[in-house]
């Protein structure tokens, strides 16, 4: 039985360990669903959803192709970071510039300092966070006060992930290009790489193709964006509010490696997206989070340490590592009442496995394309007929 059990052990492919970590991490009530997409610059490896979106077995099974996530803090590398790098390639943005020559309300001790620069590597001396849906009552009066925000630190003394650095660039990206932030992105970035299923605040229509983040009174909530800071901000921030899909993210991700490595219609100049991928202060690149070599917490042991990402608190991810000519894209909604404590933390374990087993993936040289081209799709009917069914239902049936 120990021979037989050895056997068995060898002959476990990547993609079976992918599968076996999602299912466990669901089983074990970390997240109801997920999807996750791996591939290289020119191929995708693996497209596969996983669980449901909620708790019950009634309702739909994610699909790399037509589920929407709520990516949260993903926004930042996948709109505003990307927003940033198009207006730099076009000599329309200096990262050397100080932030209140394109914001003028962004005044204080020090502040005329913090450069575009600082809030891209969170060195601008910003606290991390300000509950503005609690501080303030509209749109307006929460922009007002991340401009009015004090410093807390000298600029460029100490690296402090902060949300208020996103949200500032997100204005600076709409002071450059004298258009709103979604707009810009959309135009410049998403409709350049055919990534039609990538959009903040999504139309009722598509509710049913949205990922839940919660429940309130028995009822799943899909649509409504789960970062509460970006809903006090009209759903468009630059810290959050984003959504799209797996097969869309891979668009990004594709673009990306190409971009950086010269090859087909790069979107942005190698230059560029090697000066925002570079790793610069401790573990951050430009808008990107570098990876520490020295945990295995989210990339696991075999990611190089050239490889760059980002999470998002709703329980998304994204990882490039340019010298594998890989990435990898775990999409969940973890938030959506978990079943164990710190789900996130223990989410940090399942992308690490996902990570590894990625890596192993790639180094197999009889790993070949997966047939299905992770495009986007509309609804089906029977999707809908599903959809439709748990949409109202009691939160009992979750």
């Amino acid at each position: 039985m120990k021979a037989l059990a050895l056997v068995l052990l060898a002959q476990t492919t990547p993609v079976a360990e992918i599968d076996a970590a999602v299912n466990d991490a669901i089983r074990r009530g970390v997240f109801p669903g997920a999807v996750v997409v791996v591939g290289t610059a020119s191929h995708v490896l693996v497209c596969k959803g996983y669980g449901h979106f909620t708790w019950s077995p009634l309702s739909p099974v994610p699909s790399p192709d037509s589920t929407l996530f709520d990516l949260a803090s993903l926004t930042k590398v996948i709109a505003t970071t990307p927003a940033v790098m198009r207006l730099v390639d076009d000599g329309r943005l200096s990262l050397a510039s100080p932030v209140n020559e394109y914001l003028p309300g962004f005044v204080g001790d020090d502040k005329e300092r913090v450069t575009v620069r600082h809030l891209l590597e969170h060195r601008s001396g910003l606290r991390a966070f300000l509950p503005l849906n609690d501080l303030t009552s509209t749109a307006d009066d929460a922009r007002r006060r991340v401009l009015e925000q004090p410093l807390t630190w000298v600029p460029d003394t100490r690296v402090e992930y902060s949300d208020l650095n996103a949200m500032l660039l997100g204005w600076v990206v709409e002071s450059v290009s004298a258009t709103s932030l979604d707009e810009f992105a959309t135009d410049q970035v998403f409709q350049p790489l055919a990534m039609d299923q990538t959009l903040y605040k999504p139309r009722r229509a598509l509710r049913r193709r949205i990922a839940p983040v919660g429940l309130w009174r028995g009822h799943a909530i899909a649509g409504e964006v789960h970062d509460q800071n970006a809903a006090r901000l009209g759903g468009v921030s630059g810290h959050a509010g984003l959504y799209a899909t797996g097969a869309d993210v891979a668009r990004y991700a594709q673009a990306i490696l190409r971009s950086r490595q010269n090859t087909g219609l790069p979107l942005f100049r190698p230059e560029t997206v090697r000066l925002f991928t570079s790793r610069r202060s401790g573990h951050r690149a430009l808008g990107w989070e570098m990876n520490d070599t020295t945990t295995a917490d989210h990339t696991g042991t075999r990611l190089t340490s050239e490889a760059f990402g980002h999470g998002g608190y709703t329980g998304t991810s994204l990882w490039i590592d340019p010298a594998l000519d890989l990435f990898i894209i775990v999409l969940t909604n973890r938030v959506f009442a978990p079943k164990v404590g710190r789900s996130i933390s223990a989410l940090k374990g399942v992308r690490g496995a996902i990570a590894d087993a990625a890596v192993k993936l790639r180094e197999d040289k009889k790993a070949s394309p997966v047939k299905t081209s992770c495009e986007p799709r509309a609804a089906s009917d029977r999707d809908r007929e599903s959809q439709d069914a748990w949409l109202g239902g009691s939160a009992a049936r979750y």
